[in-house]
Formats: structure tokens, sequence, C-alpha cells
């Protein structure tokens, strides 16, 4: 057997950062374990997503565990997989893609799928001896901004905010490592400024780390940001971005948007959008319309000037990339491997969004483990911008350490994105 052949595939279930089974996955060439990946989960998730196969099991985990997903794995996937040169990544990716023979991979699992195409990655690196971010690119050497979601709504808490997500973004750092330092600093001090006016109960976390506060509507908590950020003495260096993940708050039925006990259609919520970009160094928002309303994201992208990513929009699918850049819907793609199931797919996506002047934000998923490959990614793609939640649990920390040793070992070479990315919009 050569140097390069697998031989073996193996997956396992293990649970994420809250606490619902996903699946691992090891990949072993010449009879050592050379790769290993976990699979993250959404919780807030697009529609179009690729199928994340469950066990619908209610007596064991509530229905939530990934037994036939490993089994696919391990008796499908597998055997099939032995013998082929692990550096083939895109070989392998649609000998998958072809055993599963679904449009969404709902045989197998889009989990199942993720979990070997990432492990098959990480697995080629290490035979070539060569970091992550290196092996997907030679030329990666951007370390990304990171968009700290810092105060957390919607289906990532049990509060009132219908927002998902506000977001920090420490553009004025001069290095990946400072930039984490600012965000921790302003962290804290947003903590103390959150017990001051609501108790210690309102700093519990959400799903991605972010306080769940009792806060209520779409101003008051730029309005903490703002004032923690003064604090901290960094009012120069920072701006601030949203996930609106509006998809979730918009009634289908009436057609309109209800945000904070209030009703707004299409046009009255672009103006609201607009105010607050007025009111605050706003650069970026992440599905602030429906999912399927690419007319108002042309709208929006034309109208607003600043960064609109489509997340549930796009859900890292060329086909619907096609369709936003056909309608100039969005200008910007949130990349998430297992939205569309391999690796080889979600690279085509980022590809297919630079060739048409789109920015790509690689991101995690509310449900993380402590697998950092995603760090590697946003190097590799050298898209400049990385959003993994906050800076204060194991499955968040792993993604900006790794990025921190990263920025280490690329030395002199490794450039933050920093302002230059604000520039770039």
């Amino acid at each position: 057997m050569s140097n390069f052949q697998i031989s073996d595939v193996r997956a396992r279930e293990i649970i994420d950062c809250r606490g619902f089974p996903t699946v691992q996955v090891d990949i072993c060439v010449g009879d050592k374990m050379m790769g290993r990946a976990n699979v993250p989960a959404g919780r807030s998730t697009g529609s179009n997503e690729a199928h994340e196969l469950r066990d619908g099991d209610k007596n064991r985990y509530r229905g939530l565990g990934v037994k036939k997903a490993v089994n696919n794995v391990n008796e499908v996937i597998g055997p099939r997989l032995k013998g082929l040169d692990v550096t083939e990544q895109r070989k392998i990716d649609m000998a998958m893609i072809r055993l599963d023979g679904t449009l969404n991979k709902s045989a197998l699992g889009a989990n199942a799928i993720t979990g070997v195409s990432l492990a098959i990655a990480r697995a080629a690196a290490n035979v070539c001896g060569l970091p992550l971010y290196r092996y997907l690119n030679p030329n990666g050497y951007i370390l990304p901004v990171p968009f700290m979601n810092l105060l957390n709504g919607g289906k990532l808490t049990s509060n009132y905010l219908e927002i998902q997500e506000f977001i920090m973004v420490p553009v004025g750092a001069k290095s990946f490592k400072e930039a984490l330092q600012m965000t921790t600093e302003i962290n804290l001090i947003l903590r103390d400024l959150v017990i001051e006016k609501y108790g210690i109960l309102a700093v519990n976390t959400g799903d991605e780390g972010g306080y769940a506060t009792p806060m209520h509507g779409i101003r008051e908590p730029f309005e903490f940001m703002a004032k923690a950020v003064k604090k901290a003495g960094y009012e120069e260096k920072v701006v601030y971005a949203m996930d609106c993940a509006s998809t979730h708050w918009y009634d289908k039925k009436e057609k309109v948007y209800k945000l904070n006990k209030k009703s707004y259609d299409r046009e009255e919520l672009i103006n609201l959008y607009r105010e607050l970009i007025n009111e605050f160094p706003i650069i970026s928002m992440e599905d602030p319309l429906d999912e399927d309303d690419f007319e108002g994201y042309a709208k929006i992208t034309k109208d607003l000037g600043i960064q609109i990513i489509g997340d549930d929009l796009f859900v890292t699918n060329v086909e619907r990339i096609k369709e936003g850049v056909k309608k100039r819907a969005a200008n910007a793609l949130l990349l998430k491997v297992n939205q569309v199931g391999t690796l080889s797919e979600a690279l085509d996506a980022a590809d297919f969004a630079y060739r048409n002047q789109y920015k790509v934000q690689v991101s995690e998923r509310s449900g993380e483990t402590e697998d950092s490959f995603i760090a590697d990614l946003a190097v590799g793609l050298n898209c400049g911008q990385i959003k993994t939640g906050a800076p204060v649990r194991g499955e968040r920390t792993s993604k900006y350490n790794r990025l921190i040793q990263i920025e280490e070992e690329l030395g002199t070479s490794a450039i933050y994105a920093g302002t230059k990315l604000v520039k770039s919009f």
C-alpha cells in the first residue's frame, strides 16, 4: 500500500457544545490515524441546506442521535473509499455524492459526508507534512478579522431579541492577536455593564457564547456594545455588524417582519436598517431579509451600501449563489461546509463568489465542537473574515487560538485584514 492510500475510515458519535450528538470521523493512511474531523450542526438553519441525518429514536437523545449517519460512514462510505489516494479530495467528494445519489444528501446524511470530507483534507495535509491552511492554499497568508457576536438573540437563546447576533468587529487592530485582546477586553467590560443594569443572571450565554440578556429591540444591544467599546478605549478601532436571521421572524402568511412587537413590510424594514446604520458604524448585515427574497436582497444591497451577507439565502450552494449574482442580490457569501456537504463544493462556492466580486466570510455553527478546521479554512481562502462566536468557551476559543498559532507560523508574511477589509467593501 502506498503512503497515500486510505486504509480505513472510522466514525463515532460524539457530542457538540449544546450536548447534542454529532459525527466524528477518523481517516487512516497506512494503518495510522492521520486525520480527524468533527461535524458542526446548526440550530438556525436555512430550508435549503443539505440534509442532516438524525435517528429519530425518541428513547435516545430525544431523537437527535446520529447512529444512522455513523453507520453510513462505517458500513457504506468507508469501504468505498479504501485504497483511494487521500490527496484526491475532489475525486473522493464526488464519489460520496454519487454514492448518496440525492440532491440534498438525505440518503447517507450530510453530517456523515461532511465528516469524511473534512477528515480527508486534514489527513492529506498531515501525510504531506503541511499545516492544513498551507495544504488548502500554498499562498494562504491573510489573517481574518473576527466578527464577534457578543450579544445573542433569536434561536440561539431564550430572550426577547429577534435579531440573532449583535457583532463587534475589531478592524483597527494591527494583528489578529491584538484583535483578540481587544475583543476579550471589551467583552469583559460588556459583562459588567449588563450585570449593572440587569443583574448577574443576565450574563448567561446563548449557543455561541454571547450574552443572552433581557434586552429588547434592535438599538439597545448596539448601545451597550458601543458603551463597552468606548470604556475600553477602542472607539476608533471598532465597527459593528449583525446577523438578523430574519427568515425566523418573517410571517409568510401576512408577508411582514415581526420585530419587537411591531410589523414591518420589506421597505419599512430596510428603512429601519438605514436608520440604524446612521446611528452606529455598522459595516455588515447577514440575512437581513427572508431567505427566498432575492429581489429584496438586490434592493437592500443597492440601498444600504454595506456588506450584505447571504447565509440562509445562499446556503453555500453554487446554484443559489448564481441566482444571487444574476439578480445582484447580496454581495457576500457566508461559508459553512456542512450546509452543502463536502469541502470541494464549499470551495467551489467560494471560488464562484470571488469570481463575481462577492466577499466570503467563513462561519461556525451554533452546535460547534473543539475542531478548529474553519480557522485554517479562513486563512487558506484568504477571505479576511471569520465568525466563530464569543471568546469565552472552548469550542469557540479553539478557533481563535489556532489563528494565533497560524499568525505566529506565518511570521512577517502574515497580513491581518483589518481596515483593508472595510475599504474593500
